[in-house]
């Protein structure tokens, strides 16, 4: 055998051959044409027919090679494994491209399904929890997200699916995620606790005992105001239900977070942040005590004015639940100089603005004989009494009990609301409203107005209220509540009665033995002596003087 000369380029092919075997190696192919199918997939057999063209002189003949050379076979080979490892790669993206859609398409579509009510029951009995469960930590943020939104509205539907949400053990899920993922699911997250804790006290214990309230706090400190506002509406529903579940926020340090929070530019986060701080006010004085500490009530006050209606009704809300507790936070709000600012808002074309106005005036009314001077030296009484005239229903109901706690006060208070006219107004609302509670409170009303003296007495008697008052006590319709306000079971109310001729008005009522008027008649003079029954009842007079012309003095 000749001996093969090694020049550059010789070698330069060598090395490309060696490198083709390699490659071949690596992919595990067959190069041989005589075995098998080729990697294009054509049968060895059409692989002969077609074998690479050779140019005769090549560097194997000219050098005396015996062997048939491998080298253009390999080549051929080399980049068959190339293109089928090429096609792999595509058809395995193409795969998991199609997964991936298929995930995002189940979530959007369960997440628009849920915003029906009708489609609920459907998807409840089809098990969608535990298929959305999963993908709350998928590795696709988008469908993180659309899946915690798609849980919220179902679990926002009704308490059984928010308790499939806690049973499912879903929660720890969302807590953990809440403090690591981005924004968006933050969002979606805090949606989610939110529906569950709405629904009850239990639920929204499950949501503390799940370590959920301080990572909510946390989220109060995002830089993203839309995180800010779904943390602070999840507190504020877990706050909601019970004076536990509010301390249990105080202690996570919400309050002077919340309060940093109606301070900020965005109207949406300062409603939300001032209805939570009102949720967590209400319980006790202590919680009440807890937001006036944080420095709440500067900062509510200067809101009373804002022109969204939506914020006026959470800061009255607010200021109005904080008064009502003790005498020493009524005179706190009061110091925030709100009067007479708020009566401004007795005018406010929005029904609740109106209504929470009146109720923090009735709020801080209630507690003093001073408190209740203010409000009628800032002309908050007629205030009061024009917002009753130009409402109607539930709206009423604090300006006609507002009215009835200032007047309880002193005989000076009652004055005053009798010079503004306050009667007539309470006469009217005896007379238009349908709902018996509203008619129980201007009865209430009526009588703390009237209590005081002959004078008040005579004022609402003039105004036709005991004719009124009366039919509202003999009207089988009437609830007892009503009743009871029309004639209470106390000394100066039944004292009240008497002078004002409402006693003797009855007993001259004619009504046929065992009557059901008959018998409301008898229950009202059973309330009163069987002497002074007859002293107010026709022709007792007459019986009187009979008694004296018949009677034989003892000498």
């Amino acid at each position: 055998m000749a001996r093969r000369t090694l020049t550059p380029r010789t070698l330069r092919l060598d090395l490309f051959s060696r490198f083709s075997r390699l490659i071949c190696g690596l992919a595990g192919l067959r190069t041989h044409t005589n075995k098998g199918v080729g990697a294009a997939g054509r049968p060895a057999a059409e692989k002969q027919n077609k074998e690479p063209r050779r140019t005769p002189g090549t560097w194997r003949e000219r050098n005396g090679a015996c062997a048939e050379p491998m080298f253009w076979v390999q080549c051929v080979g080399a980049r068959q494994a190339y293109g089928l490892h090429a096609r792999t790669e595509s058809l395995r993206a193409v795969v998991f491209e199609q997964y991936q859609k298929a995930r995002t398409q189940f979530v959007q579509t369960v997440a628009e399904l849920a915003t029906r009510p009708q489609n609920i029951e459907t998807l409840q009995n089809a098990g969608v929890m535990s298929l959305l469960r999963p993908l709350l930590l998928d590795v696709v943020p988008t469908i993180q997200q659309t899946s915690a939104l798609a849980l919220g509205r179902l679990a926002n539907y009704n308490d059984d699916l928010a308790e499939a949400v806690v049973k499912g053990d879903i929660l720890p899920q969302l807590v953990y995620s809440l403090a690591e993922q981005n924004r968006f699911y933050k969002k979606a997250a805090a949606f989610v606790l939110r529906a569950v804790a709405k629904h009850s006290s239990q639920l929204a214990q499950a949501i503390v005992d799940c370590g959920a309230v301080d990572t909510l706090v946390v989220c109060l400190e995002d830089f993203d105001p839309g995180v800010k506002e779904a943390a602070a509406w999840a507190l504020g529903y877990i706050a909601r239900h019970n004076a536990e579940l509010s301390q249990a926020v105080v202690d996570a340090g919400a309050v002077p977070l919340l309060v940093l929070c109606i301070q900020e530019p965005e109207i949406a986060l300062k409603r939300i942040a001032a209805s939570t701080l009102s949720d967590l006010s209400k319980h006790s004085p202590e919680l009440a005590q807890t937001v006036v500490d944080a420095g709440a009530i500067a900062h509510l006050a200067q809101m009373i004015l804002n022109p969204d209606a939506k914020l006026k009704r959470q800061v009255l809300s607010a200021l109005s639940q904080i008064s009502k507790h003790s005498v020493d936070l009524a005179e706190m709000v009061v110091e925030a100089e709100i009067f007479p600012v708020v009566l401004t808002c007795l005018k406010d074309t929005d029904e609740y603005v109106k209504k929470n106005s009146a109720t923090l005036i009735r709020e801080i009314a209630r507690h003093t004989p001073e408190l209740s001077q203010l409000i009628v030296n800032a002309g908050g009484v007629a205030a009061v009494i024009d917002y009753i005239g130009n409402c109607t229903g539930n709206v009423r109901l604090p300006g006609i009990m507002m009215l009835g706690y200032v007047a309880a006060h002193s005989d000076t208070l009652a004055m005053a609301v009798i010079v503004s006219k306050g009667v007539p107004q309470l006469a009217i609302c005896l007379s238009e409203e349908a709902e018996d509670h509203i008619k129980a409170a201007a009865a209430w009303s009526l009588g703390q107005i009237g209590r005081h003296t002959p004078e008040h007495a005579r004022a609402v008697a003039v105004a036709n209220v005991l004719a009124k008052l009366l039919s509202l006590y003999m009207d089988t319709d009437s609830s007892e509540d009503l009743q009871v306000k029309v004639l209470p079971h106390d000394s100066k109310a039944r004292r009240l009665f008497v002078t004002s001729g409402g006693l003797k008005k009855i007993q001259e009522i004619a009504a046929d033995p065992g009557s059901p008027l008959q018998e409301y008649i008898n229950n009202i003079n059973n309330c009163y002596p069987e002497e002074i029954v007859r002293y107010y009842s026709p022709g007792y007079s007459q019986t009187l003087l009979e008694r004296v012309e018949h009677y034989q003095p003892v000498i």
